[in-house]
């Protein structure tokens, strides 16, 4: 009985040491290739290039983190990840007791879908939303445009991680 408390006890301690991560992630092997474009920008207003920002977040997602190729077009791609930035918002977060703000807050949403070429249902549709605050009081364009990449790099994170979860 000793022996078996202190196998259960092991097992549970050492189950705690590993960590989860879809880096090397299995791809089913008839894929290869993504085409990302670029997703328009139908928000109005936000820091520039921010359709550029999103595709090299994506890009740096599943092109440095799996095996996949990254195509030209859709025709030379097995999956294809489009959509478009639907809004982007900086808004006061909090406030002094001036009633002045010290921080902002940039959320940005982003509807996507992706799509194996070989299928004629997307995988997914889906909205996907990130955010991040910055100091007012700082360096202000410099603080939105951190903020901006910080929200980004969360949708292409969800957008990775919904893409992969069925892999």
């Amino acid at each position: 009985m000793q022996s078996l408390i202190v196998l259960l006890f092991i097992s549970v301690a050492l189950s705690g040491c590993f960590k989860y991560s879809f880096t090397g992630t299995s791809i089913p092997e008839d894929v290869n290739s993504i085409y990302i474009p670029f997703f328009a920008d139908q928000s109005s207003g936000g820091v520039s290039n921010l359709s550029n920002r999103l595709n090299e977040a994506l890009v740096d997602r599943f092109i440095n983190q799996t095996k996949l190729q990254l195509a030209n077009n859709r025709n030379g791609a097995d999956a294809v990840l489009e959509g478009s930035i639907r809004t982007y918002a900086n808004q006061a977060f909090s406030l002094t007791g001036e009633q002045q703000t010290s921080r902002n807050e940039v959320t940005i949403r982003v509807q996507a879908t992706f799509q194996y070429t070989d299928k004629e249902q997307a995988e997914w549709s889906s909205s996907f939303s990130g955010a991040a605050t910055y100091d007012t009081n700082e360096d202000p364009i410099k603080g939105e445009s951190n903020a901006a990449d910080e929200a980004l790099a969360q949708v292409a994170n969800n957008m990775f991680n919904d893409a992969v979860s069925g892999w």
